[in-house]
Formats: C-alpha cells, structure tokens, sequence
C-alpha cells in the first residue's frame, strides 16, 4: 500500500452528520470545526447560505446521514449537500456490530482536518474491508481510527489521545467527553500506545453516525471482555441524539 500523500486543497473540506427526525444532530459544532478549517486553510468564512441549506436538507430524512462539501471557487468557497438513509444498525451498534481493528504506520499521517482528499484511506479500507484501520505512528503511538476517534476504559475512567493537531478533533468525541463529565466518570486526554489497548478493560471508538461503537478485535485478536460502562455511555448518548433530532434539546 502506498503511503499516503498530502491532501489536495482544490478537493476541499467536508463534514458528515447524523440526521434524526428531519434534523441535523450537533449541527454546530460540525459547522464550527468547518468554518475554523475554512479560516485556516482558505482564509474565508463559511457561505452565509449554508446552515439554512443544511436545516432544509435534513427535513425529508428519518434517520440519516448528510455530506456537506466546501469547495475552493474562485476567490470564494461554494458547498454541496448530499443525503441519504442509514441502516439503524449501524447507529450505536451492539458488540455484534462492533469494529475489527488493524494497526497501520502510515507516515505522515494528516488528521487535523476533515480534507475531501482520502483517497489513501479509501484504498486501505478498500482492501481491509469490514476492518478498521487504527492509525499509529512509527512509535506504535495511537492517533485515530479510519473515520472514528479511540477510547480506552480502565479502571481508571476512560481515556483518549489528545487533540494536539494531529488528529480529527471529532464532535462525537467531545460529546462523549463532556458527558463522561457530567456521570462523574474520569476522563483525560493523554498520549496511548497500542500496548495501552492491548492491556485496556475494553474499547470503543465515537464518530458522528455510529455514535459510541465497540470494538469487538484488535490486530486479529478477539476482546472477550465487555465493559458496562461502553454501553452506559452509549445508551446516554443515543438517547440525548434522538432527543435532539426529535426538538427536546
């Protein structure tokens, strides 16, 4: 597998986002991390159209997933907005439907930003199929997975890498941290390494369609263990997700 490239800035910028009810789930925050990215990298501000346009394209949806594309135009950015229904399945999945992890070494991983240019990603998810790629460093250090944030659950609390500008500063994941907050469970941001999951109570990974989702095998090797608290978050979590699609937030 070759290794990855750095992203093509003309493909732009893109968020994904659950919509519930007709409505766009944490529709704020995802538009918040764009219009930072848009600042930094194309030095504009978001089109005032677009949070509008996002309100009327969730309406017609029940349960799905929305793909907004922000694209360099002349001397402006131009967005696109693309929906579609999701399998409920895959919305907080059980352990059944849970991740398969395979460590990769790419170097020069570029997380930071949401870029439209994947192509590296979508070849590697291409030929491990159903399997998640977890991305390390050359130090076996833990950053991210594919398209989802990491979590370990220890004794401890839980615990996630920091957002130190290598990594995809997910809302799901700052959702789970602030809640984890709330319940009075531990959490921190602290560098892991794949001995850390390997030795972790059990793990799961948060993205903004499956919300909290387990993670059933790491390198080919089966977690047996299950911890409870994996499903208290994700049963809080969905509920308040629902809520919000449904107006009650």
């Amino acid at each position: 597998m070759p290794p990855p490239t750095a992203p093509d800035p003309a493909r732009g910028l893109f968020e994904t986002l659950l919509v519930s009810a007709g409505r766009p789930v944490r529709a704020a925050p995802h538009l918040d991390r764009l219009a930072a990215s848009a600042r930094e990298l194309f030095g504009r501000d978001l089109p005032a159209a677009l949070p509008d346009s996002v309100a009327a394209a969730a309406r017609p949806l029940e349960l799905g997933r929305m793909r907004i594309d922000l694209l360099p135009e002349n001397s402006g950015l131009r967005f696109e907005i693309k929906t579609e229904p999701i399998d409920p399945t895959i919305f907080f999945p059980d352990r059944e439907h849970g991740a398969d992890l395979r460590s990769m070494r790419p170097p020069d991983w570029a997380g930071a930003h949401k870029w439209a240019d994947r192509d590296w990603l979508e070849a590697v998810e291409a030929e491990l199929g159903d399997t998640v790629p977890l991305i390390l460093t050359d130090a076996d250090e833990v950053l991210e997975a594919g398209r989802a944030n990491v979590f370990v659950v220890s004794e401890s609390g839980i615990a996630t890498p920091p957002a130190d500008g290598r990594i995809l500063p997910g809302t799901a994941r700052a959702a789970t941290l602030d809640l984890a907050a709330e319940l009075g469970i531990p959490a921190t941001e602290r560098r892991l390494y794949l001995d850390d999951l390997r030795r972790a109570d059990d793990l799961f990974l948060t993205s903004s369609l499956r919300g909290i989702r387990p993670v059933r095998s790491l390198d080919g090797e089966p977690l047996n263990e299950k911890d409870p608290l994996v499903g208290r978050l994700a049963a809080e979590l969905r509920r308040r997700w629902l809520d919000e699609g449904a107006g009650n937030s």
